[in-house]
């Protein structure tokens, strides 16, 4: 009878997986590339304002600890009344969240517009919500490729915002500009319409044994008590240390160096562009070889690369290069990282293990935006916090050496 097909696709036929996968990859585009650009506004806007960039990188550090704290909740909502539904209220809380930052005057209401509303709208509207939504209109063996799609898609909207939000502050104002981000963000709400409203909780050929073995407070227990998983979320604040202090300050460094400040959007398009291909590169190479050992490498890279950016002379054609290599190890932590978990510890509850893991990237975010501003506030440099960043890759390095990548014994059943 056709009482046991009501799921979401039930009455919703329109809803073909070509479209859900085009309206997946549009949300990720739009608010990864929106929320890349945010740091194009740090010295505009501090500077009309009268504020320190402490001030500023204060309230993007709230932001980045928001959005982090916020994203266990919107998984876990997105599974139980679906992702369209809590994309829509999150694209809202963003939007809202962006034009009271145009609008704010004391650095309170910086930090409650800025930091904690527009950091719960991003975790609301994170495209891995999109991403949840996008894999269920797929096969099994197509789901690791639409992965790759949707974090591509995000990496080409900081390819778009960045160089295009740069001119439109030059031209048009810091103000006007900010206005217009949060009106692209409610182009989210008729894209979330498209995903699908319900969850289906049954999809039978694709359970495997670890799926039905487990609690989610058992799964939670276990993954704590796991030494590699600790040492996974231990690395993964590093990440966010990085990635975060260069997306909010580097455009304000690079106008430290007395470069135009084009240059400095350019090198965050560069980013968002050259991390296309570390994503798919990082994914082909977990495949085939240690995925622990490859994000080994590529904490060390990071480091060695932030080195190269202190020792070598300040010129555009430095920082334009810096930019892509650091593109290619951008990301490229996310698929491996994910990969580790999925791979030790099964795909019941993914989400949620990896929820806590980038509660970690997002501690590591708050701080890497916080200290930035600080130091710079302190010295009128960002040296000592290139110099962090070179600590911690290659502690990070270290720290993923010893991770057992095997999968747990309970796994065996399902892994056959």
């Amino acid at each position: 009878m056709t009482n046991t097909s009501t799921d979401n696709t039930q009455g919703s036929d329109w809803r073909t997986p070509a479209l859900v996968l085009v309206a997946g990859c549009l949300i990720a585009m739009m608010g990864f590339g929106v929320r890349s650009a945010l740091g194009l506004f740090l010295e505009p806007m501090t500077s009309d304002r009268g504020w320190t960039r402490e001030t500023f990188g204060f309230a993007l550090a709230l932001q980045n600890l928001f959005w982090g704290l916020g994203l266990p909740v919107a998984g876990a909502l997105a599974d139980k009344f679906g992702s369209s539904r809590v994309i829509i209220a999150g694209a809202v809380m963003y939007a809202l969240g962006l034009y009271g930052m145009n609008v704010s005057q004391t650095p309170f209401a910086l930090n409650v517009f800025a930091g904690v509303l527009s950091g719960t709208g991003i975790a609301f509207s994170a495209f891995t919500l999109a991403l949840a939504a996008m894999v269920r209109v797929v096969g099994v063996h197509k789901r690791a490729m639409i992965l790759g799609l949707g974090t591509a898609a995000g990496s080409l909207g900081q390819v778009i915002f960045s160089p295009v939000s740069q001119g439109f502050i030059q031209h048009s104002g810091w103000s006007a500009t900010l206005t217009g981000l949060a009106l692209v963000l409610l182009f989210l709400i008729p894209l979330a319409l498209v995903l699908p409203v319900v969850v289906t909780a049954k999809d039978g050929q694709n359970n495997t044994a670890d799926e039905v073995q487990q609690s989610l407070k058992d799964a939670v227990r276990e993954a704590m008590g796991h030494r590699g998983f600790v040492l996974l979320t231990t690395g993964f604040f590093v990440c966010g240390f990085h990635v975060a202090f260069i997306t909010v300050h580097f455009p304000s460094y690079v106008r430290d160096l007395g470069l135009e400040p084009k240059i400095g959007a350019y090198s965050l398009a560069l980013i968002g562009l050259f991390n296309i291909v570390g994503s798919f590169g990082s994914g082909l190479v977990g495949q085939r070889y240690s995925m622990k050992m490859s994000l080994s490498f590529i904490y060390f890279a990071r480091a060695c690369v932030i080195l190269a950016l202190l020792l070598l002379p300040k010129t555009p054609l430095v920082i334009l290069v810096f930019a892509c290599v650091m593109g290619i190890l951008w990301l490229s932590t996310v698929p491996l990282t994910t990969g580790i978990i999925a791979q030790v510890f099964g795909v019941q509850y993914m989400a949620t293990l990896f929820g806590i893991v980038f509660l970690s990237h997002q501690i590591g975010s708050f701080i890497g935006v916080w200290l930035g501003g600080y130091l710079y506030d302190q010295t009128g440099s960002y040296n000592g916090m290139w110099w962090a960043g070179v600590f911690f890759g290659v502690v990070a390095a270290l720290v993923h050496m010893p991770i057992n990548e095997k999968p747990l014994a309970r796994l065996g059943a399902g892994t056959s």
